[in-house]
């Protein structure tokens, strides 16, 4: 009576342990059309259709098994979005989570169905369907991250993704807890029951929590091969105590094979592997041996030494026959072949005896997108709570970003980018924004969002902001101008009101603010006050200008009446703007004196070459002569190539320009531009619309390449901005100008720009009286460092 209230207690705490299960069951036949109950089962089966998945289409899979749902399937487009089904569950509780996949019918396919798998956003495996008959498991035993996951099909590069059902199990007490539950799933590859009476497998209610335990009789290929001669099946009828820690089902350890010949062996392939697993044996003495019967066995196992050494004795590591032993593997490296062997020790008289393996694969957690950036995407999507675009499902980012938003590569993913225009939006922008640290760029417009601009000031990524066709109120936070990186500003068509913040003003910031009139610039007398400074720095750096060039001016003017005037003789040519002289009369002084030029006549040349008779070298403007003077100096005489209606008498000498030249110069290019037009603004506008083709000088156009006239122009317009911590230091513009030096160098062949003066058709004779060098330094490889202002 005893033993009957023993097995009494038993029997109901396992009916109502599996009872309890059963109601947190989830079972979705994917594609189905209806709910139903498995009648083999009796588990309840809901359909996906409308409700839980709003995309792609059932289909019909045309199969032979039987079984209701494997009947229809899921198709899903084939594009680069990602399809998920989102599953309750209780936060830190483990689950099993099993999806199957059975096609049916390749007959009017052009290829296979290839595509990933995922959980969250780690990537669960890649689905290739190579027999379409076929029903493909994939089981993953998790501990629930949060309280929900996502199981998502994508990314298909044969085929279109698809699934026939989705499952939820939950597992009881400790059930699978390992000491890397916080970073890594538990794929499951392999579970098989040996000595099976049937090639079905066994699953509830034989087994509470509804595991798969794949039959030993099951044919596949490379599957459970390599049996060792003498192995034999034998099974009982008997209870066995499985209550420890995994709870295999009691049917399953009711059959084992034996290795009778002193060896049991098998061979099978671990899909996705080599990797790390942690591996399970089950075992329970079946037999009744007898008083002179011992069952000892060891695992041989090469790779496996710190294994192979243990030796099983099943009856006396249960504490009895029929009870379950279950050693396990914790973490150990299998190949993608998995052989394993059991040898029976000397002293033994019976082979080895196995009734089930598991092994299942460490599968590293992939992190989510950033909690905060998911929170502030949930506000925004329940801003137009209907819409197609806020039921996008999974992850914001992993494995395929939503349509709206983009995403970082960093870990984990962060949003960046936020494309909401012309999206229904209606209410206001929630504050919660302002924790998207990465994001640097923000459309909102064309929305209905009403009420002021939230706190940004977190957001020093930012770049461009889109608010404008909204109906947004209240004033510009100041502090919008301060952000580091922004570039453009756009809130037309709105009602915000009050002062705009002066950052918006210095035109570093794309401002654009029409159709607000509430809006208006900060206070005349504010702006009167730096008008007047601006122009009194202004009047005097003027001043001062003037005042240095008077200076020069005379200095040059009292240098000049010091000598003669002389007229140019016979057929020569000479410089009027520095004193000069004949060189017969300054024969004796050294040619380079500063401040002289000098005229030769044709004769003196004449003689000094010899009739122009020695040539020494040639280049792309001319030809270049020997020559010496009558007192011994020796000079090079280039005559010009060109063939114009010039006379050979003229000549070009090269020599610097003195102060009042430059000057003169100076004064003559202000004068291009008329006194009414401000040049700075001019040119800024048109570098801002992109076209600093029309502040190039026409002559310019073709024969220069587009991006090195960009790169001047970029630096050039920094020299003029009107704070000097924004302008270029002068290495700085060296650089840019280096740049596209080499730019114009880059092309075989590309003209040199010239002059007006220098097209002109001539066939000149030039001196070179005169050369100077100026070299920049090479900065290009240097480091340049922060320097004070």
């Amino acid at each position: 009576m005893a033993l009957y209230s023993h097995f009494l207690v038993l029997y109901l705490f396992f009916v109502s342990s599996a009872i309890c299960q059963v109601t947190e069951f989830i079972s979705i036949d994917c594609g189905g059309t209806s709910n139903y109950t498995d009648p083999r089962t009796g588990l309840a089966w809901i359909s996906d259709n409308g409700t839980i998945m709003k995309y792609g289409r059932s289909s019909e899979a045309q199969v032979s098994n039987g079984n209701t749902q494997y009947q229809r399937r899921r198709d899903f487009p084939i594009d680069s979005n990602k399809y998920c089904y989102t599953l309750g569950t209780k936060e830190r509780k483990r689950y099993l989570v099993r999806a199957t996949f059975q096609y049916g019918s390749l007959e009017n396919e052009d290829a296979y169905p290839k595509f990933d798998l995922y959980l969250d956003t780690t990537k669960w495996s890649t689905m290739v369907v190579l027999d379409a008959s076929r029903v493909y498991v994939k089981e993953m035993i998790i501990r629930a991250p949060s309280s929900s996951i996502d199981v998502c099909v994508c990314c298909a590069t044969t085929g279109s993704p698809f699934i026939s059902t989705l499952e939820l199990r939950p597992l009881n007490l400790s059930m699978y807890a390992t000491d890397f539950e916080d970073n890594f799933f538990l794929e499951v590859a392999a579970r098989v029951n040996f000595g099976a009476l049937s090639k079905d497998a066994i699953r509830y209610p034989d087994d509470p929590y509804d595991r798969i335990w794949g039959s030993d009789l099951e044919k596949r290929q490379n599957y459970l091969v390599g049996v060792a001669p003498g192995t034999v099946r034998i099974n009982t009828s008997k209870y066995v105590d499985t209550r420890t820690r995994e709870y295999p089902p009691v049917k399953v350890m009711q059959t084992a094979v034996v290795g009778t010949e002193e060896t049991l062996s098998y061979r099978l392939n671990l899909e996705d592997f080599p990797a790390n697993a942690r591996a399970y044996a089950y075992f329970a003495e079946i037999e009744d041996l007898g008083a002179n019967e011992t069952r000892k066995f060891k695992l041989q196992q090469p790779y496996l030494s710190d294994y192979s050494n243990a030796v099983v004795n099943i009856a006396e590591n249960a504490n009895g026959s029929y009870t379950l032993y279950e050693p396990s593997y914790m973490n150990v490296s299998l190949d993608f072949v998995l052989s394993f062997s059991f040898v029976k020790t000397r002293d033994s008289t019976l082979g080895p005896l196995l009734n089930a393996i598991e092994i299942s694969k460490y599968l590293k957690i992939e992190p989510k997108t950033d909690s905060k950036d998911v929170t502030v995407l949930n506000a925004l999507r329940s801003l137009s709570a209907e819409s197609v675009w806020a039921n996008e499902q999974g992850d914001p980012c992993v494995p395929a970003h939503w349509e709206w938003v983009n995403c970082s590569s960093t870990t984990p993913p962060r949003i960046t980018k936020i494309a909401l225009s012309g999206k229904n939006l209606k209410g206001e922008i929630p504050p919660e924004i302002n924790n998207l640290e990465q994001l640097t760029e923000l459309w909102l417009d064309g929305n209905f969002l009403t009420g002021p601009i939230p706190g940004t000031s977190n957001l020093v990524n930012l770049k461009i902001v889109h608010l404008e066709s909204n109906k947004l109120n209240g004033p510009l936070p100041k502090y919008l101008g301060s952000l580091p990186k922004l570039q453009a500003l756009y809130i037309q068509n709105n009602s915000f009101s009050g002062e705009i913040p002066s950052e918006f003003l210095t035109g570093k910031v794309i401002f654009n603010y029409e159709h607000n009139p509430g809006l208006h610039k900060e206070a005349r007398k504010k702006m009167h006050s730096k008008l007047i400074v601006g122009i009194s720095i202004g009047i005097l750096a003027v001043l001062l200008i003037v005042v240095i060039g008077s200076l020069l001016f005379l200095r040059n003017l009292q240098r000049k009446t010091s000598h003669k005037k002389s007229e140019v003789q016979g057929n020569s040519w000479r410089v009027s703007t520095k004193p000069s002289t004949a060189y017969s009369v300054a024969r004796g002084w050294h040619m380079m004196d500063e401040g002289v030029s000098y005229y030769i006549p044709l004769r003196e040349l004449e003689e000094a070459t010899k009739n122009f008779s020695k040539k020494i070298g040639r280049g792309s403007f001319g030809t270049v002569y020997y020559g010496q003077m009558i007192d011994g100096k020796e000079v090079a005489v280039k005559i010009m190539a060109d063939s114009s209606t010039h006379l050979t008498q003229q000549f070009v000498t090269e020599k610097r320009l003195d102060w009042l030249a430059r000057l003169q110069i100076a004064e003559d290019a202000a004068k291009d531009f008329g006194s009414e037009l401000n040049i700075v603004h001019w040119a800024r506008s048109l570098i801002r619309k992109g076209d600093v083709m029309s502040i190039v000088d026409p002559v310019l156009i073709g024969n220069a390449k587009i991006e090195s006239i960009w790169r001047i122009a970029e630096v050039a317009i920094q020299c003029v901005e009107q704070r000097a911590v924004s302008r270029p230091r002068m290495h700085e513009i060296i650089l840019a100008i280096q740049e596209a030096n080499k730019i114009e160098k880059v092309t075989e062949g590309s003209q040199k720009v010239q002059s007006a003066s220098s097209r002109a058709q001539s066939s000149r004779k030039t001196l070179l009286t005169s050369f100077l060098e100026i070299e920049s330094p090479d900065l290009s490889n240097g480091c340049l460092v922060p320097a004070a202002r």
